[in-house]
């Protein structure tokens, strides 16, 4: 026989003050959103990556020496190079916003648009062509239009077209939860 967890009375658990603020936190959740950055500057990247890697470089140097001075003078004009590339990369890049739908709207969505049977057989659940360019669109925090998706999908290469589509989804799908051990 097992035995059962007791109930406690609504009344009480309405009157609960810790469970009354952690119901408002929950009901205070955002959606979660992803960033999806573009540059075409190869060489603004390459020079990012090679200061964040002098930069740990260094840090690393002076943690095994602290009273080394010129090793702390080397992590300051590292750590000067990293922030003036990263100021430089920023510049130049375009980072496009995304946000889950409401689980309803994304439900409705994949609806509208049921694949083919092509795409049935390819493990699809939805249309990607004609559902990209709204989901892309509907789930961009950034004015992209459908137009504007749909010019995109057709004219950046495979892979970046890819890469748009697969964040407006994968933020649909995205998780912000932990199971926790123990």
């Amino acid at each position: 026989m097992t035995a059962r967890k007791p109930v406690p009375p609504a009344d009480a658990v309405a009157a609960d003050a810790h469970w009354q603020a952690k119901l408002a936190k929950l009901r205070a959740r955002t959606r979660p959103t992803v960033t999806l950055t573009i540059c075409d500057d190869e060489d603004l990247k390459q020079e990012a990556a090679t200061a964040r890697f002098m930069e740990q470089k260094a840090k690393a140097a002076a943690e095994a020496a602290p009273s080394d001075k010129t090793l702390q003078a080397a992590v300051a004009e590292a750590e000067k190079r990293l922030t003036e590339a990263q100021a430089a990369l920023d510049e130049a890049s375009i980072p496009l916003r995304f946000q889950a739908l409401p689980r309803d709207a994304y439900k409705e969505l994949i609806a509208a648009h049921p694949p083919t049977e092509e795409q049935v057989g390819e493990g699809y659940d939805y249309n990607p062509d004609t559902m990209g360019p709204i989901l892309i669109a509907t789930a961009c925090l950034d004015p992209i239009t459908e137009e504007d998706a749909r010019a995109f999908l057709t004219e950046w290469s495979q892979g970046e077209a890819e890469s748009l589509l697969k964040v407006a989804l994968s933020v649909q799908r995205k998780e912000r939860m932990d199971m926790g051990k123990g």
